[in-house]
């Protein structure tokens, strides 16, 4: 495999995207625990290829069978002398745009996002949701880190396509007249707290994401919104957040008590 081939300017072919792609995991790898891979969770591989290219990217990562290109990948680590665990993940997803929090991969439409477990002490926090557009069953809610998933999404009780019920802890009622009540999905969103960053993050459940509902946040920082598109990278929430669901549903997250 040779990582260290002139690049040129010429249009981008498999081994060519293949190379870049492991090249750069190699990297990453490599900065973890001084060249160790302990602490690796799992390898999240994000690919925002045009229509035209999306076959070339999808040869490149061995799509249709992903345990061929994580063992390139294991391959790299054993090489390397990068200790994975034993049990590691290799997800690899085609979005139309990169999440905001994944490392970029050079000279291709690609990023790349790896999680990782340590031994950490509990941290906790409260925080409040005000929903500013839109009608739930309360105008506030507070959540805690110790509530573990915070379920949103239209009706309390719902009924998914595995046949199992979810109860929505922040829920907007589907016979509201509301008008934004109605481009919520059943099950949008959900928010988890990470004890590790002492944060609270919000991931796009399936029906949360494109081509269905969509999750938008707007920072205090930029009036760019923030589109959310992966279930498996969250977002870490920061006080003042407003985000959409649907739509036009507006929810407000803050560390501050108003009431």
């Amino acid at each position: 495999m040779n990582f260290f081939k002139d690049k040129t300017d010429k249009k981008p072919d498999v081994k060519m995207i293949r190379e870049n792609i492991l090249l750069f995991i190699k990297e990453q790898l490599g900065k973890l625990e001084g060249g160790e891979g302990k602490n690796i969770k799992g390898i999240n591989l994000f690919i925002s290829a045009k229509n035209e290219e999306k076959h070339l990217y999808e040869s490149a990562v061995f799509y249709d069978n992903t345990d061929s290109f994580k063992h390139e990948v294991q391959r790299i680590g054993d090489d390397y002398a990068i200790e994975l665990p034993q049990e590691w993940n290799m997800d690899i997803t085609f979005v139309d745009e990169l999440p905001s929090n994944v490392i970029p991969v050079p000279d291709i439409h690609a990023g790349l996002f790896i999680r990782t477990h340590k031994n950490i002490l509990q941290k906790s926090a409260t925080a409040y949701i005000r929903i500013l557009n839109g009608e739930a069953e309360k105008d506030v809610y507070t959540i805690r880190s110790s509530d573990g998933k915070i379920t949103i999404g239209r009706e309390k009780k719902v009924q998914g396509e595995d046949g199992f019920f979810r109860v929505n802890t922040i829920a907007f009622p589907g016979d509201s007249s509301h008008e934004s009540n109605k481009f919520i999905s059943r099950q949008h969103a959900h928010i988890k707290f990470d004890n590790e960053s002492g944060q609270f993050y919000l991931f796009a459940d399936e029906n949360g994401i494109p081509p269905r509902n969509k999750i938008k946040i707007r920072t205090l920082e930029a009036d760019t919104p923030i589109k959310l598109y992966s279930t498996r990278i969250g977002y870490a929430l920061k006080e003042g957040d407003q985000i959409m669901l649907g739509h036009s549903a507006i929810l407000e997250f803050s560390y501050l008590n108003e009431s």
